[in-house]
């Protein structure tokens, strides 16, 4: 039974920076894609980052530009990371961790169907 738990969230000024965290138990870190997806109000939840099993990252045209998103993970491939720099208001979102349990490209958004709860991010 996978579970993805997202923390790090909150409210932060314009220019600022937050980090997002995923922790994720019941599965190999190693056998599924992992990545963070957002929904801001009104908007359909859309992919922000993934990444492989075998480490290759992916970001999505929205934040590639600018560079200010990272995604990381730690060295046991149980929690993943989303460093958020220079936050804009259109940043403010839900923030959630997903992952993928079938085999298959990781910047397919689709085939992502494991979902934690969300943390809220509100750049004001």
């Amino acid at each position: 039974h996978v579970q993805l738990v997202e923390s790090g969230g909150g409210s932060v000024e314009a220019g600022g920076s937050l980090r997002l965290s995923c922790a994720a138990s019941g599965y190999s870190g190693t056998a599924y894609c992992m990545g963070w997806f957002r929904q801001a109000p009104g908007k359909e939840r859309e992919g922000v980052a993934g990444i492989s099993p075998g480490g290759i990252i992916i970001y999505d045209d929205s934040v590639r530009r600018g560079r200010r998103f990272t995604l990381s993970r730690d060295s046991t491939k149980t929690t993943m990371y989303l460093q958020m720099n220079n936050v804009n208001a259109e940043d403010t979102a839900m923030y959630y961790c997903a992952a993928a349990l079938t085999p298959g490209s990781c910047n397919d958004w689709s085939r992502y169907n494991i979902w934690g709860q969300g943390t809220q991010v509100t750049v004001s």
